[in-house]
């Protein structure tokens, strides 16, 4: 059966048969439960193994696929003739150029098309494809058939709110007291000017998949704004990937002046993947890289997510082993919980369920929530931002690391939507939560106001994380890595004042009589609406600097 393409998506014919595509095949590894049980080990701040990260090469030859599935594989595509392919360090993913008649023998059923949309187009196959039965043990699944480039806005929309006050010159400074700005973000997490990074060899990342860049310009003139009361680059040191020269994009602007004023001072790195050939999946695309690199940022803010049940299986299982690879180096990797609170999945049948978002609910990364202040206007308690991503996956199981903590809320909260509605024994989402409401962006030279979305507490809580990396290696400790076991662990440890617990507000879901708009609500410690709370820095730094 055909599939129908994201709304926006216009078919534009099939593609002529020398048509260059590019695949991705993701080939089986080996040691996935040898390195489910590392990365255990390595972030569980209570085993004798931790922090004993695994270098690129150490990752490679626990994962690398096995002799067998290499030669079959190569023999292949040998066999049809496609030669121009190249691996990454842990040899786990082949990337491959061909025509596309060439692609539809490899792969029967695959028919490639082309799709426009506004000024983009991608090449994907309508139709699936087989793998043929001696090739399906060594080959998880191929990429650049089927997904098309999430819109990160339907999961991290950022919106510029038209209440803005036109014609605000430049130099005003007074205006700028009202919403999120970098000096606000400082004084409720209870940062000091002297919270800034020292160490030339720590840094941090935000990774960006649309047509979207940010803009040197607009990074100093919001530095220059915003950043006078604390030290800071107001230039991104590294940009991995094509940044063009289009318009800057407001998501993208906001990942880069967040994560660089809040973990202020720290080298940043910016992954630019906007899919720049046609049949490129861009997050597929910074996933290899992460497998290529030796030397990279230790912590990556990434605000994206599709539908974890439109993503096949093979995928999302294959995907969490690429997040497990980046715990075992010692990477810590944060995504936003998304923006649809515990989003709506109509059955058919007419029954509605909860929506959860991937990666936001992979058990091997850090999922970041959002928050509200209690009164807009003033740096008071913060509670729930109605938009908040949050629920629980129906794919991976509830990790242990979290067990306790999930079943105290599933015992005592005070009202739980139907059972129906989600699964009680997933993977359950966020970890933690930020400001999400009302930030102030630069972006195109101009001062926006009223952005919004889990993809402005994102960086910011990856920039604390960066700020707390900093001071472990300043002295001798390794970074945090994978941070969940050890967030799981700060009450019983006695760090309970880390975070702060927000206890108000509830999220939105689906608009039926048997939920009314309402998914879940926040209570007291853990709960699936903005995970333990919110930083209170000194705090958190302290607790994570004795895990």
């Amino acid at each position: 059966m055909a599939r129908r393409p994201p709304p926006g998506w216009a078919p534009a014919g099939r593609v002529s048969p020398e048509h260059d595509v590019q695949l991705t095949l993701a080939l089986r590894q080996q040691g996935r439960a040898r390195l489910a049980r590392l990365v255990r080990a390595v972030s569980d701040p209570r085993s004798p193994r931790y922090g004993r990260f695994l270098s690129l090469e150490q990752l490679r030859d626990l994962v690398q696929p096995s002799p067998a599935t290499l030669m079959t594989v190569l023999k292949w595509l040998r066999g049809h003739g496609v030669e121009s392919c190249s691996s990454v360090a842990t040899l786990d993913f082949l990337q491959c150029h061909m025509p596309a008649s060439t692609a539809e023998r490899l792969l029967p059923g695959a028919e490639f098309h082309r799709y426009l949309k506004d000024q983009r187009s991608v090449v994907r196959s309508p139709l699936p494809y087989t793998i043929p039965k001696d090739l399906a043990e060594h080959v998880d699944f191929v990429g650049g058939l089927h997904r098309f480039p999430a819109e990160r806005n339907v999961v991290s929309r950022a919106w510029a709110k038209e209440q803005a006050e036109p014609g605000q010159p430049h130099g005003q400074r007074a205006a700028f007291h009202l919403g999120v700005t970098p000096s606000v973000i400082r004084k409720r997490y209870n940062m000091t000017g002297g919270d800034v990074g020292l160490l030339p060899n720590n840094s941090q990342a935000c990774a960006q998949f649309l047509e979207q860049y940010f803009h040197q310009a607009d990074l100093a003139e919001f530095m220059q704004l915003f950043g006078s009361s604390f030290a800071h680059h107001s230039k991104v040191d590294q940009v991995v990937g094509h940044q063009g020269w289009g318009k800057a994009g407001l998501e993208a602007s906001l990942d880069v002046e967040y994560i660089m004023s809040t973990g202020a001072n720290i080298s940043t790195w910016v992954f630019s993947n906007a899919g720049r050939h046609e049949s490129q999946e861009p997050f597929l695309a910074w996933l290899l890289l992460l497998s290529n690199m030796s030397s990279l940022p230790w912590v990556h803010s990434v605000s994206y997510g599709d539908d974890e049940d439109s993503l096949s299986s093979a995928y999302l299982q294959r995907v969490n082993v690429e997040f497990m690879k980046a715990a075992a180096r010692g990477l810590t990797v944060l995504f936003a919980s998304g923006d649809d609170g515990a989003g709506c999945r109509r059955v058919p049948g007419g029954n509605h369920t909860f929506r959860p978002s991937f990666p936001a609910s992979s058990p091997y990364v850090t999922t970041v929530g959002g928050t509200s202040f209690k009164n807009p206007f003033l740096v008071t308690a913060e509670v729930t931002d109605y938009i908040s991503g949050g629920g629980f996956s129906n794919v991976f199981p509830m990790p242990d690391y979290q067990a306790a903590a999930v079943r105290s809320f599933l015992r005592s909260a005070a009202k739980l939507p139907p059972s129906s509605y989600y699964n009680s024994s997933g993977r359950a989402y966020p970890d933690l939560a930020a400001l999400s409401d009302n930030y102030w962006v630069v972006t195109n030279r101009v001062p926006l106001p009223w952005v919004s979305g889990t993809s402005a507490s994102t960086p910011v809580v990856a920039g604390m994380l960066a700020l707390v990396n900093d001071r472990r290696l300043q002295r001798g400790q390794g970074p945090l890595g994978f941070v969940n076991p050890a967030l799981y662990q700060l009450r019983e440890r006695g760090h309970g004042e880390a975070l702060y617990d927000v206890t108000q507000g509830c999220h939105l879901s689906c608009l039926d009589g048997a939920v009314q708009g309402q998914g879940f609500c926040a209570g007291p410690a853990w709960d699936p609406v903005t995970g333990w709370g919110t930083p209170n820095f000194p705090r958190l730094l302290r607790a994570l600097l004795e895990a």
